[in-house]
């Protein structure tokens, strides 16, 4: 499953699978023709007070994501679509700011990307018999 992110600003590609923009506000300067968008999320975006706190100040960065991904547990239901349209082709999300390191599609990812439906299936380890099945090994009786 691919998650990239890109400003809206820049030319939408074949290779962005499903567009979604982020942003809890529309971007200026952009028409909703222009931006070639598959869905737009604004509940997805952080809130007016949280948005109003970070004012993309880098050094507020830990914080701001540590907030975020707190809104972002009270909308499952949203970050479950987005799993979902992952499951089938690539996504975009898109992002109105100017800083490319530290905005709200930045942490969004990372949080879509420790989703457990995310994770790689795990490839059971190879042990001894018992082991594996959580058995434990008795030790021989002795004579």
């Amino acid at each position: 499953m691919k998650v990239s992110i890109k400003r809206i600003y820049e030319p939408p590609a074949k290779s962005d699978g499903f567009r979604v923009l982020v942003d809890r506000l529309w971007p200026r300067g952009i028409s909703k023709s222009d931006a070639e968008l598959d869905s737009w999320l604004p509940d997805l975006g952080p809130s007016a007070t949280l948005r109003q706190w970070f004012n993309h100040d880098p050094a507020k960065w830990t914080g701001f994501c540590r907030r975020y991904q707190a809104e972002l547990a009270k909308k499952m239901n949203l970050l479950s679509a987005l799993i979902e349209e992952a499951q089938t082709k690539p996504i975009t999300l898109l992002y109105s700011a100017k800083d490319e390191r530290h905005n709200q599609a930045v942490a969004l990812r990372s949080v879509l990307l420790k989703h457990p439906r995310f994770s790689q299936p795990r490839v059971p380890l190879k042990t001894t018999a018992g082991i594996a099945s959580g058995k434990k090994r008795r030790k021989p009786r002795s004579p």
